[in-house]
This record gives C-alpha cells, structure tokens and sequence, in this order.
C-alpha cells in the first residue's frame, strides 16, 4: 500500500479543507511576515493558535458542522467583496457624474456633471432635493 492510500484512507470521513481554511492559512502566512518585521510573542502565538485551527478543521469528522462555518464564512465573504465591488463601481464613475444621497431614504443617486442646479427626484422615495451637478 503506498503513501497516497494511506493518506486516503486516513482522510476518509474528515472535513479536509475548505475556503476557510485557505484564508487562515493566507492570513498565518501574512502574520509570518508580519513578525518578520515587528518580533512579537504575540503575533506568534497567534500564528499558531491560528494553524492549530486550521489542522483541527482539517482532521474534524463533524463534517455537517464544519460545512456550516465555511457557508457562513462565504457569506460574510461575498457582503464584503460585494461592498468593495460597489465602491470601486462607484470611484470609477465620479468622473462623469456626482453621486448623492436621498435624504429621504438614503438611495444612493447618480447625476451628471456639468448640468448646474437640478431638482433631484429620488426614484425610490419620490423626494424632491436640489443639487450642484
């Protein structure tokens, strides 16, 4: 029996990793660095507190429930991706348009540049504001 059979059959009914597990992983190798620079007893007991988790995670038969953390860490995940998408969405167009908000219902509002004094009607609210555009 070779070496991968054996690690086969070891890993047989664990979790193994997940997208959890990635970004500890990625976030112990950024502490690595980290305490390259800064010598903290600390920084490096949380680099292995942090590993030992991850290894745990790895090895845990409780499948069910480690499936849970990684959705939940996905979802947590994708607000915060989503959010940066959206900000960066909205840095790229602050070249042609001023974007305001809705007093009324805080709806973001996007208006072109260049047009002078505008009556704004919030397409959500029905609000009416003036702006500078």
């Amino acid at each position: 029996m070779g070496f991968r059979e054996k690690i086969r059959q070891f890993m047989y009914g664990r979790y193994g990793a997940d997208s959890l597990c990635q970004w500890i992983t990625y976030f112990v190798l950024f502490l690595i660095i980290l305490n390259l620079f800064v010598r903290s007893p600390i920084v490096s007991l949380l680099e292995m507190v942090l590993l030992a988790v991850c290894v745990w995670r790895m090895f845990s038969k409780n499948i069910e429930k480690r499936s849970r953390e990684n959705a939940l860490f996905c979802q947590k995940k994708s607000k915060v991706f989503s959010w940066f998408r959206k900000e960066k969405s909205i840095m790229k167009q602050r070249k042609d348009f001023h974007i305001y908000t809705c007093p009324g219902c805080k709806q973001k509002i996007r208006i072109p540049k260049g047009k002078g004094k505008i009556s704004v009607t919030c397409p959500k609210c029905h609000t009416q504001f003036i702006r500078k555009s």
